[in-house]
């Protein structure tokens, strides 16, 4: 009976330590996941680590990627029967709006992701990398990854590239934002495309008065 009770602890033990070790090389696979780097951006937003979000966030990259959709969202609100070449003008045009609302976006993007995340104030760090697979639809292709939200509520697409160890979020998709400020800014800019006044009936305006609407668009991130 001492000899059995001796090889079931023995046993016991055993399976401890492999279950451990196994728990360990998990865990460190997870850290080089998207998912993972994505924790660690929303914790950080949640604790104003700027530095940290700096380094998760290509934010140059980012704004850029909303070139196309604000100009997008601005050809479906404003922009029908207008000649192709004036709509591919709408993106130079916008070019100017950009380094303001990168500013903008910069420093507001913490409490953005505390926003968007709100649901998950009270989540551990480690439940939301083991449990992001229930809110997220997570695409690795090589050193790039797409992820898409499970949760209707919060349509978005985030893409990521791989940075060293961790993931670098390098291009958002988010409708209800690009419309926000295709909104604001979408009517002055493509009547400076076309060369034609608004639809609303206001004066064309010229691309030295577009600070008005920097600011306007700046403000859609407060």
């Amino acid at each position: 009976m001492k000899r059995f009770l001796i090889i079931a602890a023995a046993v016991v033990v055993v399976l401890v330590i492999a279950a451990s070790a196994a728990g360990f090389f998990y865990w460190r696979h997870l850290q080089t996941t998207p998912q993972y780097s994505l924790a660690v951006l929303i914790e950080a937003a949640r604790e104003d680590d700027q530095a940290t979000v700096d380094q998760l966030v290509d934010s140059d990259a980012v704004v850029e990627g909303f070139v196309p959709q604000i100009t997008g969202k601005a050809v479906e609100l404003y922009g029908r029967g207008l000649p192709p070449e004036a709509i591919s003008r709408a993106e130079r045009v916008a070019a100017p709006l950009m380094p303001a609302i990168k500013d903008r976006a910069q420093a507001e993007l913490p409490r953005l992701i505390r926003r968007e995340t709100e649901k998950f104030a009270n989540v551990p760090f480690a439940a939301m990398v083991l449990g992001a697979e229930r809110y997220l639809a997570i695409t690795e292709n090589g050193d790039n990854a797409t992820i898409l939200s499970k949760l209707p509520q919060h349509s978005f697409e985030v893409t990521m590239r791989k940075n060293g160890t961790r993931w670098q979020v390098v291009g958002v998709r988010d409708d209800e934002l690009s419309l926000q400020i295709a909104r604001t800014i979408g009517q002055q800019m493509l009547a400076i495309a076309s060369g034609k006044a608004p639809a609303d009936g206001s004066a064309p305006i010229s691309i030295g008065e577009l600070q008005e609407l920097i600011d306007e668009a700046g403000e859609i991130f407060k």
